[in-house]
C-alpha cells in the first residue's frame, strides 16, 4: 500500500500524486492500494474485493490500456455493464470508480445517477460519499451531497450527481473532455429511461470516455437490457453475477427465495441469477406508467366520491399513512404521516380518523375510510363504536372479488395498475418507489400474485405510502343519493289522462 501521512502536506502529496499515477490503466491496483483493507475499521474483515469485482476492475484496465490514450486523440469509450441479483457490492463498485478515475484523470468530468432519487440519495450516492472517506486520496477531494471535485479545480475536475427523470436529460448534455475523461455510471440501469442513455453517447465521443451501468435485470426490453444480453452487448465489458456466487450476500435469505419461488422463477431469475424476466418485466407495475401519472394534471368531477386508505403501522420505522383519492385525482389532497413509533394506545390515530369522517364540508367530506386489518382491526372497532359506517376493514390476504387474482393485495394493486393508465399522482419519489417495488407471477391456476411484502422490505425501507393508496381502490364507492318524492301534480295537471 502507498505511504501513510507522515510527512509534510506539500511533500506527501508529490509522493502519493507519483504513486497514484501508476495506476492510471490499473483499477484494480488501485482499489487494492488505496483503500485500508484489513486494517481496523469496517474494512477489517476483508483483504480486497470479491471475485467479480476484481474480475471486471482487471478487464476495465485491460481494455484502458489497449486504447492507450495519449491525451490528444480520442479513443473508443470503456464501457461496463453488470447485471446482478442482490447484495453483491454494486454500490462498492460505483464508489470504487469514481475514486479511481477522480484520482487518476487530471480534470475529468461525470455524471452519476440512478432509477429514482431516492436510490440516488440513499444508495448510490452514500456509497461514493463513505468509500471517498476511505480512499488514500479523499483530502485532494470534497465531497458534498451534490458533487466530488477537486479542491484545486473544482470548476473543471469533478463527478456530480443528476435526476434520470426523462425531462431532465439535457442536464447529461454538453459533457466533452477532449483532453481527459467523460464519464457516466448509472445504477439500478433497468429502470433508466433510454432517453438518457441517448444523451450520454453525446458525451462519448471525446477524449478517453468511461460509461458504466449496474442493476437488476428488471426487464427483458431497454437499453441496460441491450447492454447485457442484447443488440449492444459487444461493446461492453459484462458481467452477469449471480448472488450465490458472492461471499457478500446472505445465503440463508437466497435459500428461502429458492423454496419459496423456484430457481427458474422470474423473481429468482432477477433477484438472484442477475438474469432477465421471461416476462416483459419482474416490476407488477412499471415505473413508466407512475412517472406519466407524475406529470398528469386531473381535475374530478364534482359527484365523484373522496375516498381514503389508511396504512396503519405497526410500530418502529413504520409510518402510519392516510392516503386520498377522488376519482382519477390521486393529489385531492395531502396524506396524513403519523409516525409509527408514537401512539401505543392508538387514541391519536383513532381521533385524526373521526375527525375526517366527521368533516361534512363538501371538499371534505369522506365517502369511505379503508384501513389496513392487520394492525387497523382495533381502530375499526372503535370508529364504528362511536357510530361511524363508512369505515372498512380490509384484509390484504383476503379473497379477492376478482377471480384471477390471488388476493385483496393482488386485487388493489391491480386496480390502480390500471387507474394509473389515466389518473394522477402526487410527485413523491417515496410513493413512487414503493409502487413499482412488488414483482409478481402468475401461479399455476392462473391467479396473479404480487411479490410478499417482506420480501419487498428486504430492498426498501417500507411500502406505508403505496399501500395506503391502494386501498383506496378496497371496493366501488358511489356518493350516496338522496331521493326526494316529486311534489304532488295539481288536480286536472295530467294533460291528456283527463281529470
Amino acid at each position: 500500500m502507498g505511504p501513510r501521512v507522515t510527512k509534510s502536506f506539500s511533500t506527501f502529496d508529490g509522493e502519493l500524486a507519483d504513486f497514484v499515477r501508476q495506476f492510471r490503466g490499473d483499477p484494480l491496483g488501485f482499489v487494492s492500494a488505496c483503500f485500508p483493507w484489513g486494517e481496523p475499521g469496517p474494512l477489517e474483515p476483508y483483504d480486497g474485493p470479491d471475485t467479480w469485482q476484481r474480475e471486471f476492475l482487471s478487464e476495465v484496465g485491460q481494455q484502458v490500456r489497449a486504447n492507450a490514450f495519449n491525451g490528444v486523440d480520442p479513443v473508443p469509450a470503456v464501457r461496463g455493464a453488470v447485471s446482478s441479483g442482490h447484495g453483491i457490492g454494486k454500490s462498492a463498485m460505483v464508489g470504487w470508480l469514481v475514486q479511481w478515475l477522480l484520482s487518476t484523470r487530471p480534470h475529468c468530468q461525470g455524471t452519476v445517477t440512478a432509477n429514482t432519487i431516492k436510490q440516488l440519495n440513499t444508495k448510490t450516492w452514500p456509497a461514493i460519499q463513505v468509500w471517498h472517506k476511505r480512499c488514500l486520496t479523499a483530502h485532494w477531494f470534497r465531497c458534498t451531497t451534490e458533487r466530488i471535485y477537486h479542491t484545486l479545480a473544482p470548476e473543471s475536475w469533478f463527478i456530480a450527481r443528476q435526476s434520470s427523470k426523462e425531462h431532465n436529460s439535457e442536464a447529461f448534455a454538453g459533457q466533452h473532455q477532449a483532453t481527459s475523461s467523460s464519464i457516466y455510471i448509472n445504477d439500478e440501469d433497468s429502470a433508466v429511461p433510454d432517453t438518457i442513455h441517448e444523451v450520454e453517447e453525446g458525451g462519448l465521443t471525446d477524449g478517453e470516455p468511461f460509461q458504466f451501468l449496474f442493476g437488476n435485470p428488471t426487464r427483458n426490453t431497454g437499453a441496460f437490457h441491450a447492454a447485457c444480453f442484447g443488440t449492444r452487448k459487444s461493446r461492453y465489458i459484462v458481467r452477469i453475477v449471480d448472488s450465490r456466487t458472492s461471499k457478500l450476500t446472505n445465503k440463508g435469505q437466497i435459500a428461502q427465495w429458492r423454496e419459496d419461488y423456484g430457481e427458474d422463477s422470474d423473481f429468482f431469475r432477477v433477484r438472484v441469477r442477475g438474469l432477465p424476466p421471461r416476462a416483459d418485466e419482474l416490476q407488477y407495475i412499471d415505473t413508466g406508467r407512475v412517472e406519466a401519472a407524475r406529470r398528469r394534471i386531473e381535475i374530478a368531477l364534482p359527484d365523484e366520491p373522496l375516498v381514503a386508505g389508511f396504512d396503519v403501522s405497526g410500530g418502529g420505522k413504520a409510518w402510519n399513512v392516510i392516503r386520498f383519492r377522488r376519482g382519477l385525482d390521486g393529489k385531492v389532497r395531502e396524506p396524513i404521516r403519523i409516525p409509527g413509533e408514537k401512539d401505543p394506545d392508538r387514541n391519536q390515530r383513532v381521533a385524526v380518523c373521526a375527525e375526517l369522517l366527521r368533516d361534512t364540508r363538501p371538499e371534505h367530506k369522506l365517502s369511505a375510510l379503508f384501513v389496513d386489518s392487520a394492525f387497523g382491526a382495533p381502530i375499526v372497532a372503535r370508529l364504528e363504536a362511536l357510530g361511524f359506517k363508512n369505515v372498512f376493514e380490509i384484509n390484504f390476504g383476503g379473497d379477492s372479488p376478482d377471480p384471477h387474482r390471488k388476493n385483496m393485495r393482488a386485487h388493489m394493486y391491480a386496480t390502480a395498475k390500471d387507474w394509473l393508465l389515466r389518473g394522477a399522482l402526487p410527485d413523491e419519489e417515496d410513493l413512487m418507489e414503493q409502487l413499482t417495488a412488488p414483482g409478481y407471477h402468475i401461479d399455476k391456476s392462473g391467479k396473479l400474485v404480487l411479490e410478499p411484502k417482506e420480501d419487498v422490505l428486504t430492498r426498501i425501507e417500507c411500502m406505508d405510502d403505496a399501500d395506503a393508496f391502494v386501498l383506496t381502490f378496497a371496493m366501488p364507492v358511489r356518493l350516496p343519493r338522496v331521493v326526494h318524492a316529486p311534489a304532488p301534480l295539481p288536480r286536472g295537471a295530467h294533460g291528456w289522462l283527463g281529470t
